[in-house]
Order: C-alpha cells, then structure tokens, then sequence
C-alpha cells in the first residue's frame, strides 16, 4: 500500500485517476491546486475531526482554539481530568462531549494506539474506530485520509463530496452517502485522492473551503 505522503504523490496519482475515469479530467482542471491534506496521528487530531463533524469551518476552528486554550496540552488524560467544564465553555455539543471522553478513556483504558492504527488495512482500522461510541464512518474515514495517508478511503457521507460529484459528473441528484460509495469504486485503489480532488473542485465551485483539516 503506497501512502499519500508528499505533493509528488498527489501529481501522480491525479494522473492515474484519470487514465482510470477520464471523467476526471475536466475536474482536475477546474480544481486547480489539490492540496496534501495532511496532519500528525494521534488523540489531538482525532479530536479536531471530531469537532469538524457538521459544522462549519469556522465553527470548528473558534471551538477548537477555545478547546486547547482550555485545556493544555490536548490530552487523553488531560481530558479524563478536566471533566466537562471545559469542553460545556469551548462549545462543544453534549454529542461531541461524550465521543471524546469516549476516545480518551479507549485510549488509556482499552489501550487503543491511533498511531498504530495508522498502518492498518482501512476496513480494519475504521471498524476498530467505529466501535467507540459517537465515531461514524466519516471520522474514521477523514482520520486515515488526513492523518494515515491511506490512498483507498472516501468519506462518502461528506456532504461537499456529495455536492461536488454531483455538480461535477452531471447527476440528476445528489449521491447519498451509499450512492456516492458505489461511485467512488471506479477510483479504486486511490479513492482518498478522489477525495482530495473533489474538495478541490467544491472549492472552486463554491468559492469556499469544505475539506475537514489541516
């Protein structure tokens, strides 16, 4: 399994998607730039995409500035010992709340290693990642995109993924997440920069930034 690692991976594997779907070729040149998208492993990043969950950027950034102002450094044993006050102050749903206590406790208590996860099958690492409560296939998804650079994942319950295929391929409707899994087959084995591409072009449709992290 070649990682996504560098910007040289990118260009490489935007050709290869091509030579696979020349559909894709008209969206790669509306895209323009289509960034890495890459962040470090472990519980703070996890953390982050937790807080992205439907909301928008903005929201999740001021959330997130006031999380780790709050509480430093961002911690499973931090969080465990702060309690719920300052997750209440940083704006944080009750929803989000308890996935991440949930998160820290597999953590310390269940030993769940997230950088270790990183080099796992991705069927593997997003079941173990699903099984702690309150984190969906999107986190774990965008999880291993961003953090793991897996090649093969595509968060297809990502509403701007779904706005942007549509948009892009002409669809009558836009794909719902099981829809837009079965379109996402055809990029097989490098979904995770499909992914990347069409953020890019939502980007650009919108004029506006849609793809969770960095």
């Amino acid at each position: 399994m070649k990682r996504i690692d560098t910007d040289a991976d990118i260009l490489r594997a935007l050709g290869d998607l091509v030579a696979l779907d020349s559909r894709l070729q008209s969206v790669r040149d509306r895209a323009g730039s289509v960034p890495l998208r890459r962040t470090a492993p472990g519980f703070a990043s996890l953390v982050s995409i937790v807080i992205g969950q439907q909301v928008s950027r903005a929201s999740a950034n001021a959330i997130e500035a006031r999380l780790t102002g709050l509480i430093d450094p961002l911690t499973p044993a931090s969080i465990l010992a702060a309690g719920e006050d300052p997750l209440v102050a940083a704006g944080l749903s009750r929803a989000k709340q308890r996935t991440i206590v949930a998160l820290a406790r597999a953590i310390i208590e269940d030993d769940l290693d997230l950088e270790t996860l990183c080099a796992f099958e991705a069927e593997e690492a997003v079941a173990r990642l699903t099984s702690i409560h309150g984190i969906g296939p999107w986190t774990a998804q965008v999880y291993l995109l961003v953090c793991a650079g897996h090649p093969d994942v595509f968060p297809a319950g990502d509403v701007a993924l779904q706005a942007a295929v549509a948009d892009a391929l002409a669809l009558p409707a836009r794909p719902d997440a099981k829809r837009l899994t079965e379109l996402a087959e055809s990029w097989t084995p490098l979904r995770a920069v499909a992914a990347r591409l069409f953020w890019a072009y939502y980007r650009q449709m919108k004029g506006g930034e849609a793809a969770p992290l960095p």
